[in-house]
């Protein structure tokens, strides 16, 4: 039975013997790695079998996940080409799903050395919207961040150029800013950057705010920060809920399991403080995505797979 405003645990039975696992109802794929780009195969043999198992980033600890109350899975990713070609598959299993598609433009700095190349995001970003349709593909800039050489103006272009190519093929636009300090791997990292990457200070993200109030009614986009503390609501600009209630019940306003869930769920206190997703559970796992993006804190230098535990 489906537990309501949290996730339910339950016996998992598997090939190698019966655990007890977690059985969410909406799925995170994944704010850890992109499983649309490098592990679809993975996931749908995951849910061909009805399981897979996470680790805990800090303590390597296995945790069963039980698909079995899966209603809804939110994907991540930077580059959905993959999934393209696997649309229709994806689609006979009959979950409501939508994007967080992150397309930035960090191509001079290298600071996303592996990503496809820019104009060929863009044209996979308008081609998965008509494909699903624009209220199923979120355009994240994310995040924003400085470099010798790389300036407010420079930002201001980079969006727009990328702006002005999506309008019409996505409802909203989710943007942050670099968080850098807290993070000391992420610190070090950059550190040894010649360019000197850095977060921006708060008078620059006001200036940026202001400026993408007018771009966002000027494409026809809402905008909203993700998981950041500084107040842009003077400028229209809202605090995000990337895995977002409203946006599922609109998606699946007939599924029933779903629309129950949703009633009675909460923020997802797993997250960060500022964070205002609803509960749901990642399956994705740390150091897994090849794009080795130079600010993300989920990547070292060593890559590894994603594994299923026992099976």
């Amino acid at each position: 039975m489906m537990a309501t405003g949290k996730t339910s645990k339950i016996p998992i039975q598997t090939p190698y013997g019966v655990y007890e696992g977690v059985a969410p109802v909406i799925v995170s794929a994944s704010r850890a790695t992109d499983i649309p780009a490098f592990h679809l195969d993975w996931l749908f043999r995951r849910l061909r079998e009805g399981y897979c198992v996470w680790r805990n980033p800090f303590n390597q600890k296995q945790q069963y996940v039980s698909f079995s109350n899966l209603r809804a899975v939110v994907f991540w990713t930077k580059n959905p080409e993959p999934f393209l070609l696997r649309v229709d598959e994806w689609e006979q299993r009959e979950l409501t799903y939508y994007f967080q598609f992150t397309l930035n433009n960090y191509e001079a700095e290298k600071f996303e050395p592996n990503l496809p190349p820019l104009e060929q995001r863009i044209k996979t970003f308008q081609k998965l919207s008509r494909r699903i349709g624009k209220e199923r593909i979120v355009w994240r800039f994310d995040p924003i961040l400085f470099a010798d050489g790389l300036s407010v103006a420079d930002i201001f272009e980079r969006i727009r150029f990328i702006g002005d190519r999506l309008a019409g093929y996505t409802e909203k636009l989710v943007f942050s800013f670099a968080d850098i300090a807290i993070y000391p791997k992420i610190y070090n990292r950059l550190g040894r950057i010649p360019l000197h990457p850095r977060e921006p200070v708060v008078s620059e993200m006001s200036r940026i705010a202001e400026w993408l109030a007018g771009q966002g009614e000027h494409w026809n986009m809402k905008l909203a920060t993700c998981c950041e503390p500084i107040d842009l609501t003077p400028y229209g600009i809202t605090p995000n809920r990337c895995v977002d209630p409203e946006l599922l019940q609109r998606l699946a306003p007939n599924d029933q399991l779903l629309k129950t869930f949703l009633a009675q769920t909460a923020k997802d206190k797993g997250q960060r403080k500022h964070c205002g997703c609803i509960v749901s559970k990642d399956i994705g796992q740390y150091n897994t995505c090849p794009h080795d993006c130079v600010y993300c804190y989920a990547n070292s230098s060593r890559q590894v797979s994603l594994k299923a535990g026992k099976s």
